[in-house]
């Protein structure tokens, strides 16, 4: 695998196949806690979760709608500017619903946070939050996931779903990124 890593990542932290298990495992969790739920509507934060969602769904055998929203506090950089901004809000009503959350990364968590206070004025029954990777040294709010795939280290990371200038989310491993090429 090492010949085809690209060349601005430092060192694969998570392989295609280290995602592939732990992520299967995560759709076992989902299929548990909502073995009993009708209406369970699966919300993915654009743009990371999309290959850790593909990924996950293709192992969920409950019956779901998926919806989407963007929402931001990076501008295209490497930190988190602590403002939020909701660039596209979801298209389902999740009013009496159970509502997953499905993210790729918790970092400081105050998007999650301000997309989670935004949900909970629509009255859903339950919401939970799903994250590949969790940072909870990072938070600067009081935020965690229900579930997590993996503690990540205390990196720039790079690869399925993570970024850097919209750059290099279609890697299919999680690496840290070379600060050479900021």
């Amino acid at each position: 695998m090492q010949n085809n890593i690209d060349k601005r990542v430092l060192k694969v932290i998570y392989s295609k196949e280290e995602l592939e298990k732990r992520i299967s495992e995560l759709a076992l969790w989902v299929n548990e806690t909502y073995a009993n739920t009708e209406g369970l509507i699966i919300v993915g934060l654009l743009k990371g979760c999309v290959p850790f969602l593909a990924q996950l769904i293709k192992d969920v055998t409950v019956d779901h709608k998926l919806d989407f929203m963007i929402a931001s506090s990076y501008a295209g950089g490497s930190k988190s500017l602590g403002s939020v901004k909701i660039i596209m809000d979801m298209a389902e009503e999740i009013s009496g619903k159970d509502v997953l959350i499905v993210e790729d990364v918790i970092d400081s968590g105050i998007t999650l946070n301000k997309v989670k206070e935004i949900l909970e004025t629509r009255n859903p029954k339950s919401i939970r939050i799903l994250t590949l990777l969790d940072k909870p040294y990072r938070r600067k709010v009081a935020l965690n996931a229900d579930k997590f795939g993996f503690h990540a280290p205390d990196e720039f990371l790079v690869g399925f779903g993570l970024d850097y200038q919209e750059e290099m989310r279609n890697l299919p491993y999680i690496g840290i990124f070379n600060k050479e090429y900021l």
